[in-house]
């Protein structure tokens, strides 16, 4: 069968449906659904590597191969709704700038810190972002991607828990959902704060306490201390660069990069608010100057030792994104190399999870999941 007919399909019987009634999930339910499956695998942005990321299409594509919890990315409209996008220009993953009638919304904007040139998601309705169609955003290392594009809409937060939902009712088994709130402090500058309605979207939908397949992520600090003070739901830390602050902490002039996060101290600060911590993976594994995988630090050790869980990401199969000691004997960047060995070298370090773009690889190796 034709992969797009097979995608059809799949689309059909898993569509979201915006009148779902909210459902309480038992605890029972969720302790089968996301304690035992060891590590847990998360889609990130879907099965972005097959599919354009951020669409019903590659989150459909990850639960049928496995995944335990859904990536979506949120931002925010300019009339409230919380969107899927990875960042609030649109350019880059749709078609906007196709559309003549969004022509004059084209502007220079400064977005934590970094200045951009482009459309963004504030300037624009709900109505409006549903005339848009998704693209590929790394089409030359996913052209077969890119041969999705304007396949797919943009998505809102409550069509995703709708799918995840519709997933756990056929499947018969607990879907998670693992959202990330990005810009926080840009979106709270616009009058758009996320937090509040982030977590109001979740336990409206059943999702209440620490128990809940869920797990809300930030790059920023404040938000997610914030988090801790309106819901039980569990939290993330994410960390970027080492020698880089988070937006909210540059801001604030408190000088406090990721690497100071990143310390047995700073690990302890970050466990008084969050459950777990993703780091980029070169914090656990690092890179030589061949660009080939070192030797593991401390960080998992120490993280566990105040409690927290360790998510890494991201896990690509790609030629450009892995370590050259696994890329395929086949230069071109785009090219398919060995991921599945990758991915087994941080198992071994006692990873208790890990984001992937081909979600596929790590649901058939790891080394325990009871459904």
């Amino acid at each position: 069968m034709d992969f797009r007919v097979s995608l059809g399909i799949l689309l059909l019987g898993f569509g979201v449906n915006s009148s779902s009634t909210p459902v309480t999930l038992s605890d029972n339910d969720i302790e089968k659904g996301t304690s035992e499956c060891s590590p847990l695998v998360i889609a990130h942005r879907g099965a972005s590597g097959y599919i354009p990321e951020h669409t019903l299409g590659a989150y459909t594509l990850a639960l049928t191969m496995g995944a335990d919890y859904i990536e979506p990315d949120l931002v925010m409209t300019k009339d409230g709704y919380l969107i899927i996008r990875h960042d609030n220009e649109l350019g880059l993953t749709t078609d906007i700038s196709q559309h003549p009638e969004f022509a004059d919304r084209r502007r220079k904007k400064t977005v934590d810190g970094i200045e951009l040139t482009g459309w963004f998601t504030e300037d624009f309705n709900l109505s409006e972002i549903k005339i848009l169609r998704a693209i590929e955003r790394i089409p030359t290392i996913r052209p077969g991607n890119a041969r999705m594009n304007n396949s797919f809409s943009v998505m809102t937060f409550q069509e995703i828990i709708d799918l995840a939902k519709n997933f756990q009712h056929v499947q018969k088994r607990v879907i998670g959902i693992y959202p990330e709130i990005k810009h926080s402090t840009h979106f709270r500058r616009l009058g758009l704060p996320m937090e509040q309605l982030v977590v109001d979207t979740l336990h409206q939908n059943g999702y209440i306490g620490s128990n809940a397949p869920i797990y809300i992520q930030s790059f920023e600090v404040n938000n997610l201390k914030e988090l801790k003070n309106i819901t039980d739901l569990r939290l993330l830390q994410l960390f970027d660069n080492k020698s880089t602050q988070p937006f909210d902490q540059r801001e604030l002039g408190t000088g406090l990069t990721y690497g100071d996060m990143a310390t047995l101290e700073g690990l302890k600060e970050v466990a008084k608010y969050a459950y777990a911590v993703g780091p980029d993976k070169s914090y656990i594994i690092p890179r030589d100057s061949n660009n080939r995988l070192g030797k593991a630090t401390a960080f998992v050790k120490d993280a566990h030792s105040v409690g927290l869980k360790v998510h890494p990401h991201t896990f690509r199969a790609e030629n450009f994104f892995l370590p050259a000691n696994f890329q395929s004997v086949n230069s071109d960047e785009n090219a398919i190399g060995d991921l599945k060995s990758e991915i087994e070298t941080y198992l071994a370090t006692g990873i208790d999870g890990l984001f992937s773009d081909h979600p596929d690889i790590p649901v058939r190796i790891r080394s325990t999941c009871v459904k």
